[in-house]
């Protein structure tokens, strides 16, 4: 049986066998065969150069702050009265409420804006349909996302009967 370990040898050798428990479990010190030159820990940590990784170690362009994703809190978005009065006369990129071509629709954006900053009541007094095509049925405002009703009042989802316990499932009114 060939060991990885050095062994005790002599009167030592005699003795741990004598009062170890295992006699045949090895000492843990393994055998170094070769010399090794420098010796672990030899090494001056003076002489040894960190690898510098651009553009991550340059500190001057990298400041904590940009890189500290732990608080990289949500940005809040704002939309005044005057952003509300031109979405709700001219609309937006992505829903436009007319054709705004050339010099004409730059124009017609400045006044929306202009008639916006005087406030919303001031926008539905002129304009008493401005806010129709928001509006759902019966002059009331649409529902926060997540509230899922249809128009007529009932759950926008329907549960599936294998994904549900059925009608048949005895439960308890808690009334």
């Amino acid at each position: 049986m060939q060991r990885y370990t050095i062994q005790p040898k002599g009167i030592y050798a005699f003795i741990s066998r004598l009062l170890s428990i295992d006699p045949k479990r090895s000492t843990g010190v393994p055998l170094n065969p070769t010399f090794r030159n420098p010796p672990p820990g030899g090494v001056d940590p003076a002489t040894y150069d960190d690898p510098v990784t651009l553009p991550s170690a340059d500190i001057a362009e990298n400041p904590y702050w940009k890189r500290d994703v732990r608080r990289r809190y949500p940005q809040l978005s704002t939309v005044t009265q005057a952003d509300a009065v031109a979405l709700l006369s001219v609309g937006s990129a992505a829903n436009p409420k007319q054709e705004l071509i050339g010099e004409a629709g730059s124009k017609q954006l400045v006044a929306a804006q202009e008639e916006g900053a005087k406030g919303l009541s001031v926008a539905f007094e002129k304009n008493t349909g401005l806010a129709k095509d928001v509006l759902g049925p019966g002059g009331i405002p649409p529902l926060p996302s997540g509230l899922h009703f249809s128009v007529d009042g009932k759950k926008g989802y329907h549960i599936e009967e294998e994904q549900s316990y059925g009608d048949d499932y005895p439960c308890r009114s808690f009334s």
